[in-house]
């Protein structure tokens, strides 16, 4: 499920388990960017942040460096940082809890805000919310479970959003981008979020570029012949977004390797031949792991990966990319894995969200106020 539950470092602690990462233009004013990260899966409407976790947003200057099948982009060491902490609650005299946050901006500036107030916190371009939130993922894990195991791969009749009515924990950071970027930034930006320790000692606790990454492409165990034993996705969030150490990079490239052909078999067909060396042509690309987006181009409501398929296929990208916040990006994911992106686009019934997202701040649905019991799905089957 996108990025929940995504490891047993964030099944352990639900505070530091990031759900999700959005980046995308404005709806309204193409001159901000607004960068979204969810956490704490299946949140109560009471649920509040660690008060011993930072959040941060990374965003730097990327380049494409190739297209075509070895299609690449190279980031810049120009990083514009949002480091957000929250303080211990405190008890109001009525019996509610209250929690104030701040958002140390990349100027420096510190962006004070109350948790669960809608208007936010704003100061010097930068405006910023944190609270609870409806989930905007939907996916049908269960149809998902059935397509892996059977390779079925039909659309049902009608998809059942596992998420549904649930509340996640959310940070959004509107910014405007002229007083965000530099000269010579842009307009290509990698965007990673991750959560970390707070103290002397940070140590990074997991992070997010794209959606599905750990649950899809590094989830299944059992078709990698090479650590099919190993649950690789602990190692894989501790690591830096913009720069893999070498230690566990083999151990990474073999498990996609894997994993990425045996999506592309779910249909009979070949969509992904092996590269000159054996691997699967998708894999590096998919292990510089971010958010592209590009912020000269306006905001696009199904953009998620459209940078990246167009650089494949050696065209020029037309729309933003990034991530907006009702895209199906389940069934882009499945349709680039399966056939390439040039088949009948795969679907699991499900294409929207509990409720749809807003245009304005801080765009993420209120929360449900009794969202209701969650069965946690089962762990994705052991394929043949």
């Amino acid at each position: 499920m996108s990025d929940h539950f995504s490891g047993p470092r964030a099944l352990a602690e639900p505070a530091i388990d990031i759900t999700d990462l959005y980046a995308f233009p404005h709806p309204r004013d193409a001159g901000r960017l607004v960068l979204v990260m969810n956490v704490f899966p299946v949140a109560a409407p009471s649920a509040l942040f660690s008060d011993a976790v930072e959040y941060r947003f990374r965003v730097r200057s990327a380049g494409i460096t190739a297209t075509g099948p070895e299609a690449s982009f190279a980031v810049g060491d120009d990083e514009r940082l949002f480091r957000c902490a929250f303080a211990a609650p405190q008890q109001r005299e009525d019996g509610q809890l209250v929690q104030e946050g701040t958002c140390l901006t990349p100027s420096g500036e510190v962006v004070s805000f109350v948790v669960n107030d809608e208007l936010g916190g704003q100061s010097a371009g930068v405006r910023v919310f944190g609270g609870v939130r409806l989930d905007p993922f939907f996916i049908d894990v269960a149809w998902l479970q059935r397509a892996l195991s059977t390779g079925q791969l039909t659309r049902p009749a009608e998809g059942t959003n596992t998420l549904a009515g649930q509340n996640v924990l959310s940070l959004v950071v509107e910014v405007e981008l002229a007083a965000f970027l530099e000269a010579g930034q842009g307009p290509l930006l990698a965007v990673a979020g991750e959560t970390a320790t707070r103290g002397a000692l940070s140590a990074r606790l997991e992070r997010i570029g794209r959606p599905e990454m750990k649950n899809v492409v590094l989830g299944l165990k059992n078709v990698d012949k090479v650590n099919r034993d190993l649950e690789i996705r602990d190692l894989y969030n501790s690591e830096d977004a913009f720069r893999l150490a070498p230690d566990y990079l083999g151990a990474y490239r073999a498990r996609v390797d894997a994993n990425l052909a045996f999506y592309d078999h779910l249909d009979g067909d070949i969509a992904w031949p092996a590269s000159g060396q054996g691997g699967h042509p998708l894999t590096e690309l998919l292990l510089a792991d971010f958010l592209v987006v590009d912020v000269s181009k306006p905001h696009h409501e199904t953009s998620y990966l459209e940078i990246e398929q167009a650089l494949l296929r050696g065209e020029e990208p037309q729309t933003c990319g990034g991530r907006w916040l009702d895209d199906d990006i389940i069934d882009t994911l499945l349709t680039l894995l399966i056939n390439g992106g040039g088949g009948p686009r795969i679907s699991d019934g499900v294409d929207e969200p509990t409720r749809k997202a807003a245009h304005a701040f801080p765009f993420l649905a209120p929360p449900n106020p009794t969202p209701g019991e969650f069965s946690f799905p089962s762990a994705p089957p052991r394929t043949q």
